[in-house]
């Protein structure tokens, strides 16, 4: 038995929450439980937890330390409690590979692939600019791209509002051509109503999905978005668990599932999550505009899910203002990208080494970091 003894969590920028767990042999394992914006409420989680739970306990025992969280409360699931949980379960695996000396994914069935196509965000909360910036991506060797279709719309807006995101997501196919996939971010921010005239307008111009074209309270309306049009349906990045995904994939609605390896249960959850998915023929994209240690977990997932379709990474994402996601490793060359991928990291654990004393500096800084609340012109308040 190798028990839990320590445990710390370090807030650190630019809106990222890092936990490191101790073994009584000395092994030290990294996890990233964060919700952006909800750092300090997930932190208060993350020590309930390892203090009612597992601390003293055998760090080997990841399958019933899952369960024992995940059950232990008679009130469970949602996003607080489930990127908690995945944080630690992160955690967990990263110590489980150091101390056998492998990579997480051989603890998993091994690799099905050495590398995953990876691609770049150009356009943020409010798009501009947005041929240009892909113009650049492209040029630096990625193949696929991300990009926010709208600002914020009315439930029922107008045609000039549908022809500005069509002119967007047009500019940009124009300006890198027919080999690049483009992907396009409703973000939540679309109505139903608005969804239909939105995904049937931008179809000419072949997105690689339309991400989360409606909320994921609203997901029995996928199947009529879904009717409006040819392009793939993603969505997933606002659920938590295997529990959250069943709707949509027995109403066949939705061609590419996003579980957030930080915020839907940690690497545990998300491999089940795949591993269900390819039973409904539906491909896993997993989401993580996130930090490095997220990254490389979900590296460690990809690696062993057959259907594993494209990997979502923030390096030099819109969020990461002052400090970014090589900043925190000890060897930033783990994430070098060739031809729009990343191989998968091979070292023990989670196949990176954190910087323990930058995140100590880092964590001396000021955190507090909110998504932006916006209103209509109306003054009423908007889906950001």
């Amino acid at each position: 038995m190798n028990e839990i003894v320590d445990y710390e969590l370090f807030e650190v920028p630019p809106r990222w929450l890092f936990l490191k767990i101790e073994t009584a042999d000395g092994t030290v394992g990294w996890g990233e439980p964060v919700v952006e914006g909800r750092s300090r409420t997930v932190k208060t989680a993350v020590e309930e937890l390892l203090d009612t739970y597992l601390l003293g306990e055998d760090s080997a025992r990841i399958e019933d330390h899952w369960q024992t969280m995940y059950r232990g409360g008679f009130y469970r699931g949602g996003p607080i409690l489930m990127s908690a949980i995945a944080g630690i379960d992160q955690a967990l695996w990263d110590i489980k590979g150091r101390q056998l000396g492998v990579p997480v994914h051989e603890l998993l069935g091994g690799a099905a692939r050495s590398s995953i196509r990876v691609y770049q965000w150009i356009g943020g909360d409010r798009p501009s600019d947005v041929a240009a910036k892909a113009e650049k991506q492209v040029t630096e060797g990625f193949t696929a791209l991300k990009m926010n279709a709208t600002e914020e719309l009315q439930r029922v807006d107008s045609p000039a509002a549908v022809e500005a995101a069509v002119n967007r997501l047009r500019s940009v196919r124009e300006a890198v051509g027919d080999e690049i996939d483009i992907g396009v971010d409703f973000h939540g921010r679309v109505t139903k109503p608005m969804a239909k005239r939105l995904a049937k307008a931008l179809e000419p111009y072949e997105p690689m999905f339309i991400e989360e074209p409606v909320l994921p309270e609203h997901n029995d309306a996928m199947p009529q978005i879904a009717a409006h049009t040819t392009v793939p349906i993603a969505t997933g990045e606002r659920m938590f668990s295997r529990w959250d995904y069943k709707e949509v994939f027995e109403n066949g609605s939705v061609d590419v599932i996003q579980p957030d390896v930080s915020h839907a249960g940690g690497i545990t959850e998300m491999k089940k999550i795949g591993n269900m998915a390819e039973a409904y023929d539906v491909a896993m994209a997993p989401h993580c505009p996130l930090g490095p240690i997220a990254l490389a977990s979900c590296l460690q997932v990809d690696a062993c899910t057959p259907n594993a379709l494209i990997q979502e990474q923030s390096i030099n994402i819109h969020y990461n203002e002052t400090t970014d996601v090589l900043d925190y490793l000890a060897d930033p060359s783990v994430f070098d990208y060739e031809d729009g991928h990343v191989a998968i990291p091979d070292a023990p654990g989670l196949g990176i080494d954190i910087d323990e004393a930058y995140v100590r500096e880092q964590a001396k800084r000021d955190v507090d970091w909110h998504n932006p609340v916006w209103r209509h012109d109306d003054g009423s308040v908007a889906e950001w």
